[in-house]
């Protein structure tokens, strides 16, 4: 999430087989700082034929710079971000899910876990729960899936450290059998140094790899996960001190209303020698609000593709804001496949994530 939105409430190419839509839908409630490690063989989860996790399999960092799937190709991942689950649970489960990977296509969903307002901190068992039944809903439909520690307010990451750990120690433990599981270890930090932030990757990490060895880790960077920008530094301060730790990508987030060229350069100077992912953006103004801006964002589009950064939009809800991608009212109830309770920002990015996929193969 951007900064300002708690002020408010908080091969070739391979297409998708037609066994695709026939994913199992139960609904269950209730070599160096880089790393170029090949992701180990784990044992093999079921997804639906045609999937992404069918195609792609585990993935690793490869080649230095890429996120690269279990033949060693670089893959973009392309999907969507939940709002947080405090609020918004009830848009991201079930049929919704469904329409996610069978009609909108996509690859990747992004569950938002936010630890301080009315999230994590409350009530750290409900959560944990919640996030595996989401983990189980979106495995069974051939998804990857971010387990985003929604690091925002206070922008400390060492804030909520042994509630980090609690959380991500019990996730892995309990998910490290499947292969299609990328942990996020913080969403945005901000107010705090670079070394601050890497440091606390460094206390992390470990306690994932514990138990779950080959898991790709997404590294949140300073100033709001904007590589630095956004607090009046420049990339070059990750560039050069790296996190010591290897199959880790590193995030990047942007507004297009907001953050243009100069923001778009450093993803692409970045991207150039580190691995990145953009874990969230938007195509409005910083706040998740305000008017489209699909020029700038096709701009940011097409340097994705080009680079093989993945990506997931902020957000799929209904809440007021024209971030969202439904009309306010539509969740639980409402129709998730299709155009009918889209917002314009809907609309748009349903369009993109439905263009095929290039899933390269041995």
């Amino acid at each position: 999430m951007n900064r300002f939105w708690n002020l408010r409430m908080s091969t070739g190419r391979v297409f998708r087989a037609a066994g695709y839509a026939a994913a199992i839908a139960a609904a269950i409630w209730t070599g160096g700082p880089v790393g170029t490690s090949r992701a180990a063989d784990r044992p093999a989860v079921s997804a639906p034929q045609g999937s992404p996790v069918d195609i792609n399999g585990a993935l690793s960092v490869c080649r230095g710079r890429f996120l690269c799937n279990e033949d060693r190709k670089p893959v973009q991942l392309r999907g969507i971000s939940s709002h947080g689950l405090q609020w918004y649970a009830q848009c991201i489960r079930g049929k919704s899910l469904r329409a996610l990977a069978n009609d909108w296509k996509a690859d990747v969903v992004r569950l938002a876990v936010y630890i301080q307002e009315g999230g994590y901190e409350l009530d750290p068992r409900r959560y944990r729960d919640l996030v595996n039944e989401l983990i189980d809903e979106a495995t069974a439909k051939g998804l990857y899936v971010i387990i985003d520690w929604h690091v925002l307010t206070p922008g400390d990451p060492y804030y909520n450290l042994e509630l980090a750990k609690q959380f991500f120690r019990s996730i892995a433990r309990r998910n490290k059998d499947k292969n299609n599981i990328l942990y996020e270890v913080a969403n945005e930090p901000n107010g705090v140094s670079w070394d601050l932030i890497r440091s606390y990757h460094e206390e992390i990490i470990p306690v994932i790899r514990r138990q779950d060895k080959d898991a790709v880790i997404l590294l949140g960077t300073r100033a709001w996960s904007s590589m630095g920008l956004s607090e009046g530094a420049r990339e070059s301060e990750v560039l050069d001190e790296p996190v010591d730790a290897e199959n880790v990508v590193y995030t990047f987030h942007f507004y297009a209303g907001s953050h243009k060229e100069q923001y778009r350069s450093a993803l692409r100077r970045a991207a150039s020698k580190l691995p990145m992912f953009v874990s969230e953006f938007g195509m409005q103004e910083f706040t998740g609000d305000g008017p489209n801006d699909m020029a700038e964002t096709k701009k940011y589009l097409r340097l994705m593709k080009r680079k093989k950064i993945g990506w997931t939009y902020w957000n799929f809800s209904d809440d007021w804001r024209s971030g969202a991608t439904f009309e306010t009212g539509t969740c639980p109830d409402g129709q998730y496949s299709g155009t009918r309770n889209l917002k314009e920002s809907g609309r748009w990015i349903r369009r993109q994530l439905r263009q095929d996929d290039d899933f390269q193969t041995n």
